[in-house]
């Protein structure tokens, strides 16, 4: 997955809104005002910070700890930055931004 990819899947989200509160080079995507992702543009690798519950995020965190950490800037027990290095699939990274989504929008599939 490339930037343009995870934008482009982001926005394929409903209501689903791109934004750059913190400047140029920080892409956040919202659902109903509330961020479900951010990703800075000059990360090499991509990475991008989700939502995620705290139990599973613990688990994620334990079985790739070389892609998946604590989320940088964000509440550590409800964040996680995913590192994208090859290591995960494009299958894994859209199941953890479908699942932030829907955390954020409060609405289960």
């Amino acid at each position: 997955m490339n930037i343009e990819q995870l934008r482009d899947y982001c926005l394929s989200k409903p209501d689903a809104e791109e934004t750059l509160p913190f400047g140029p080079d920080t892409l956040v995507f919202k659902v109903n005002a509330k961020v479900f992702l951010l990703t800075g543009l000059d990360s090499h690798p991509l990475q991008f910070n989700v939502k995620c519950d705290p139990d599973k995020a613990v688990e994620l965190r334990e079985e790739y700890p070389h892609s998946i950490l604590p989320g940088y800037h964000m509440n550590k027990k409800h964040w996680n930055t995913i590192i994208v290095d090859g290591s995960l699939s494009n299958k894994q990274l859209q199941g953890f931004i479908d699942d932030s989504y829907y955390l954020v929008k409060g609405k289960k599939k």
